[in-house]
């Protein structure tokens, strides 16, 4: 049986076997977040994913010893991928505004491009459920917030009073928002397109005091 937490009960990231083919990945992850996109997270099992997939439940099994652990396998993935591309979009940007405007266009412009993730994520999962894992906690745009927080200090673009875990809040508590009300609202239109309703009082918030 695979190991969910270390010596001292915390929890260890879903992954995805290495042995995993990518092409029946290719046929299982699109298939698998349509399903949670569309209905509710109780109404799918394995049997769905397979109907919906073609991907028979004794391979399923063979990797992912149940749904919870399909699912966070494929988020942890998906989502690690907006880090990578935050990573290569800031590189070189000086301005601590224009950095975290670059942020929260990348994550918002990957959302747009893979609706199935925001809404699987955002709407889609028990928070009570992903709250175990420690892929909720996302350390990767941990770590890259504060290096930009660290390089923003040393040159007086922030307020000093404002810690990086309030910054990170902040960073979610917009995304939240604003994929709740995209998703409200039909998902009609481009969440990239909501950057700046509030991303000048957002600024406004974390800059220094006059």
């Amino acid at each position: 049986m695979r190991k969910t937490s270390d010596k001292k009960g915390t929890p260890l990231p879903r992954e995805a076997p290495s042995a995993f083919p990518e092409k029946l990945k290719q046929r299982l992850y699109p298939a698998v977040l349509e399903l949670f996109a569309d209905n509710d997270f109780h109404q799918v099992n394995i049997r769905e994913i397979y109907r919906k997939s073609g991907i028979s439940p004794s391979t399923i099994y063979r990797y992912f010893p149940s749904k919870e652990d399909l699912l966070f396998a494929i988020l942890d993935e998906k989502i690690a991928e907006i880090g990578l591309l935050v990573r290569e979009h800031i590189k070189g940007i000086e301005s601590a505004r224009e950095v975290f405007r670059k942020i929260f266009w990348v994550t918002m412009d990957y959302y747009d491009r893979n609706p199935g993730v925001a809404v699987t994520a955002f709407i889609t999962v028990p928070m009570r459920a992903w709250m175990k894992e420690r892929s909720y906690r996302r350390e990767d745009a941990s770590a890259i917030l504060a290096g930009v927080v660290k390089r923003a200090r040393e040159r007086g673009e922030l307020d000093p009073a404002i810690r990086t875990s309030q910054i990170l809040d902040q960073y979610y508590m917009h995304c939240y928002r604003q994929i709740h009300l995209w998703y409200f609202n039909g998902m009609t239109t481009r969440l990239v397109d909501r950057i700046p309703v509030f991303f000048n009082v957002l600024w406004k918030t974390l800059s220094p005091p006059d």
